[in-house]
């Protein structure tokens, strides 16, 4: 085990200050569970796997590496006045506060 501690700079749901976040507006989103989906929500899908595509863009940019996603899903909801297609994608926490950028910080001090 290392005593060597990083710190991390996380907002109220644990995500780094940092993070790109989606530019869809209140659509997109990044939702909190362990694996945590950012959703992209649109009418049109390739609008929502554009957005997606450059969301995914950005982070990893900001990340300095590929982010860890493990799914991709998709879903619909055929409620009233709702987004038609709903993109998800099941990013790692870790990846998503900022986990990688503070250990190279720290390692490279």
């Amino acid at each position: 085990m290392s005593d060597n501690l990083v710190e991390l700079q996380l907002d109220d749901a644990g995500l780094s200050g940092d993070l790109p976040r989606p530019h869809g507006g209140e659509q997109d989103e990044i939702q909190d569970v362990p694996f945590r989906p950012v959703v992209f929500r649109d009418d049109d899908l390739p609008s929502a796997l554009a957005r997606s595509a450059e969301w995914l863009r950005d982070a990893q940019e900001w990340l300095g590496e590929p982010l860890d996603v493990i799914a991709i899903h998709l879903d619909y909801d055929d409620r009233a006045g709702a987004p038609y297609y709903e993109v998800k994608l099941l990013c790692n926490e870790e990846d998503l506060a900022g986990a990688p950028l503070a250990r190279r910080r720290a390692e490279s001090s």
